[in-house]
């Protein structure tokens, strides 16, 4: 007997996966750590990933209460998270730095710090602005406390593969180099463009029943 899994939840993995970026977060972390010894490297990984994780529970759990304090619906949100998960994908596609990149600029002051597991790795880059928006969309989409964790498990198994890329950052460098990276890039870019526009479409939906 195989396991069903819902569509929604394969599409809430997906989705977090393409806005997280575990490949381009291991690619820009060997960069940023090539001259880190190997068991500073392992503590920043975590430490990044555990920040970025409890940022996204945060946004994942607070977010529906935050919208109705501001008297958002979630149709509208759907519609402008969705928008905004587009141009995400459109810079994937294109291969240019997305919403969860950081510029040069950012990238020399983050080598100038001791410390850079907060900025930029926990935020922007894994904790990106994309991949909050994703979060609030798909709590919201959710129609029961067991979709609801399940899309909690989906977050942090995306966090974990972005742990394990990040240990992996110096062999994924090697193998992929810079047109592999672009190339799952682009994949996911493709992914989650259809996602985001579902995303839209679902808002304008809600919209009109509720209007």
């Amino acid at each position: 007997m195989t396991a069903y899994v819902s569509p929604s939840i394969t599409s809430a993995f997906v989705t977090l996966l393409a806005t997280i970026g575990p490949i381009e977060t291991a690619v820009l972390f060997a960069s940023l750590t090539s001259g880190v010894h190997r068991p500073e490297r392992t503590t920043l990984a975590l430490r990044s990933v555990l920040i970025a994780g409890i940022v996204l529970l945060a946004f994942a759990l607070g977010g529906a209460p935050v919208l109705d304090y501001l008297h958002v619906s979630v149709p509208a949100f759907q519609v402008a998270g969705g928008i905004m998960l587009f141009l995400q994908a459109l810079t994937l596609v294109f291969s240019s730095p997305g919403l969860s990149s950081i510029s040069e600029g950012e990238k020399k002051a983050a080598r100038s710090l001791g410390d850079i597991a907060v900025f930029p790795l926990a935020f922007p880059v894994i904790a990106s602005p994309g991949a909050l928006v994703a979060v609030v969309l798909l709590m919201g989409r959710a129609k029961d406390m067991v979709e609801g964790g399940a899309i909690l498990a989906m977050l942090v198994s995306c966090l974990l593969l972005t742990y394990i890329a990040m240990r992996a950052g110096e062999i994924l460098t090697r193998w992929l180099g810079q047109t592999g990276a672009d190339v799952a890039g682009r994949i996911m870019g493709v992914l989650l463009a259809g996602l985001a526009v579902q995303f839209v479409f679902d808002g304008i939906r809600g919209g009109f029943i509720t209007s």
